[in-house]
């Protein structure tokens, strides 16, 4: 028996601790951790489409699971200002689509284009092009993927990877497909 350093409140007096109750308390513990990890193995499944990250030689370096309407974003920070620049996909009738763009500022290389999607203005002073509709070819990004820094990270939900911690510096292909299905090689 251990003797706890901290006192009951209510008459001060030690707290014994047994070592079944600390073995109670861990398989407590393990039980509700196994409770829960159907759900999370049963959200993965459910996924409808799949993002995977693939470097120039073909070797896979991320997979996700993309839930009902394949929504992710790609968020970097500018290499000039340091801010995050966030722009956002999604699937429409199994075509990957760049929905919106955000950014702070319109920096170096950062604008809108007249006739893709609809300007807006952020509550931080910041822009927001929304629907903006312009279909990726293939499903398929390629990206110079950028140092630390720039830090180029995709999301999914609460889910962010880090692709400059994967492959700064390297080219890689960002691609949307079915869950399940294997795909082609890179081209």
């Amino acid at each position: 028996m251990q003797k706890c350093r901290r006192h009951c409140a209510s008459n001060r007096e030690p707290v014994v601790i047994r070592g079944s109750m600390i073995f109670r308390v861990c398989c407590l513990a393990l039980s509700l951790l196994w409770g829960l990890w159907p759900t999370a193995a049963s959200a993965q499944s459910k996924a409808v489409w799949q993002l995977s990250v693939s470097d120039a030689s073909q070797t896979s370096l991320v997979q996700l699971g993309l839930p009902e309407g394949g929504r992710w974003c790609l968020i970097w920070n500018h290499s000039v200002q340091g801010f995050p620049v966030t722009d956002c996909f999604r699937m429409e009738a199994g075509q990957l689509i760049l929905d919106s763009s955000h950014t702070p500022d319109f920096a170096a290389g950062l604008g809108h284009t007249r006739g893709r999607g609809t300007l807006t203005s952020d509550d931080d002073h910041g822009y927001r092009i929304v629907d903006m509709q312009v279909p990726i070819p293939n499903n398929r990004l390629s990206l110079r993927v950028g140092a630390l820094s720039v830090n180029h990270r995709i999301k999914v939900d609460s889910r962010v990877v880090s692709l400059s911690r994967l492959a700064a510096d390297k080219l890689v292909e960002i691609r949307v497909r079915p869950a399940g299905d294997k795909g082609r090689t890179l081209q």
